[in-house]
């Protein structure tokens, strides 16, 4: 098992235990995502929960300079703009770029 693997193991571990519930990478996302947005205790619809998933990954990826912060709406959400297509990579290192992307912010 190579070094990402072990340090992402570790952390959806802690992650377990802390919330008790199975971590997913989605999951761990949309957790840094309601984080950034810092709302509060919120009930989200399904379109804003696919809006909370993309605010935690511009957010971790921004540090890899896959996106960088543009502005807050009126409503309180952050935008980004995508400064390098993530598309370019395979689904597999794309995976690989998040966790890492997540570890960073998580550190």
């Amino acid at each position: 098992m190579d070094s990402l693997e072990k340090k992402w193991g570790s952390l959806v571990d802690k992650l377990e235990d802390q919330f008790g519930e199975e971590m997913t990478l989605k999951g761990i996302l949309y957790l840094i995502g309601v984080q950034e947005l810092n709302f509060g205790i919120k009930q989200y619809d399904r379109e804003e929960k696919i809006n909370v998933l993309h605010v935690g990954t511009c957010k971790v990826l921004s540090s890899f300079g896959y996106y960088k912060f543009d502005s807050v709406d009126n409503d309180g959400w952050p935008h980004y703009i995508e400064l390098k297509p993530l598309m370019s990579l395979s689904a597999e290192n794309q995976e690989n770029l998040i966790k890492e992307a997540i570890l960073k912010y998580l550190s």
